[in-house]
């Protein structure tokens, strides 16, 4: 089993890049692929066709893997170096909240720029199939007729909507100006050394502020350090760590307290929603985020996510979880919690 990992993926999947990016980070061997490409065609078929895909290497073959959540924690029971969990179980679950924020809520925002302003929707069929190298030019051009059309057809499943759209808008906004005053003091959003949250963000991130045209020019004039950082995290190889680079429980900075805030404040109001939508058999999520009408359809992988951001709270020794609960108090984050 001399082969390494290989990572199947395109340049225009967040978590595609997210993975890459932490892979890089963690100086773990693996192997870039094409979605697509020659290569890609000999690997098995994962049961769950979205990208990135994640191979470990077997006796006979390769064991496809999905989830970029699920990935990553994978990679820190099977390599210790460089780890991505903080060791202060406290800041570990904070951590995990961010990234789940970041692959669930901020996908929306990333999710509706693309699909649901047409100058980025123009540019979305342009750009995304010509990242496939030398692909036929009829196939590039007819994509927005096909995958593209899906695309903008799906905007109800993540709550892209004329309800919401203020909504969402507003929140990639304030996500940005947290962003740009936490970054003028610190390199990453868990410190000194990144988190799985900054991958999660950044993720989200090389799409809206290096793809999208409308959300690329809010981030140059309202947060211009937050493109530069996304170029920063795209190889963090040469980055040199302590044990003691993450943020302490006691001394996480006011930019953080506002990342919490501003979690709680659209989030977890939409995860309590969708949670009592499935538990109802509701049609639709209709609740209040921000102080304004939520709608769309339930989503059961936001239910999941309820659960186990749950369970990992349950799971931690009494006092962590008390510090944890004192830390979220005020946030509106303690209401996923309760």
């Amino acid at each position: 089993m001399s082969e390494s990992l290989k990572l199947v993926g395109v340049p225009g999947s967040p978590y595609s890049r997210k993975m890459r990016a932490a892979l890089r980070y963690r100086r773990i061997p693996f192997q870039w692929v094409g979605a697509g490409s020659a290569t890609h065609q000999k690997l098995p078929k994962s049961p769950l066709p979205l990208m990135p895909i994640l191979y470990y290497p077997t006796r006979d073959g390769f064991e496809a893997t999905s989830d970029s959540t699920f990935m990553l924690k994978r990679l820190e029971r099977e390599h210790k170096e460089r780890s991505l969990v903080p060791g202060d179980p406290v800041v570990a679950f904070l951590d995990h909240l961010v990234e789940d924020y970041a692959d669930e809520w901020v996908t929306k925002i990333m999710f509706h720029y693309r699909w649901a302003i047409a100058e980025n929707v123009d540019n979305a069929n342009r750009m995304l199939p010509r990242w496939t190298p030398v692909v036929p030019e009829e196939f590039a051009n007819a994509f927005g007729d096909n995958f593209g059309k899906r695309q903008v057809d799906r905007l109800y499943v993540v709550g892209s909507n004329p309800t919401t759209a203020p909504i969402i808008e507003a929140s990639y906004g304030r996500l940005l100006d947290i962003l740009e005053q936490h970054l003028r003091v610190h390199p990453h959003v868990m410190g000194q050394r990144p988190g799985t949250s900054d991958f999660g963000l950044y993720g989200q991130l090389t799409q809206l502020v290096q793809v999208e045209p409308s959300s690329l020019r809010i981030a140059r004039e309202r947060a211009p350090r937050v493109p530069p950082w996304c170029d920063n995290v795209e190889d963090l190889s040469g980055l040199e760590i302590s044990d003691d680079g993450w943020f302490g429980r006691d001394a996480l900075p006011a930019t953080f307290q506002q990342l919490l805030a501003e979690i709680g404040r659209t989030y977890a109001p939409f995860l309590l929603g969708n949670a009592a939508a499935l538990a109802s058999g509701a049609e639709s999520v209709d609740c209040q985020v921000d102080g304004t009408h939520w709608t769309q359809v339930p989503f059961k992988y936001q239910g999941k996510c309820l659960e186990w951001l749950r369970e990992a709270h349950a799971q931690l020794a009494s006092p962590d979880r008390k510090a944890v609960d004192e830390i979220l108090a005020g946030t509106g984050c303690e209401t996923l919690l309760a």
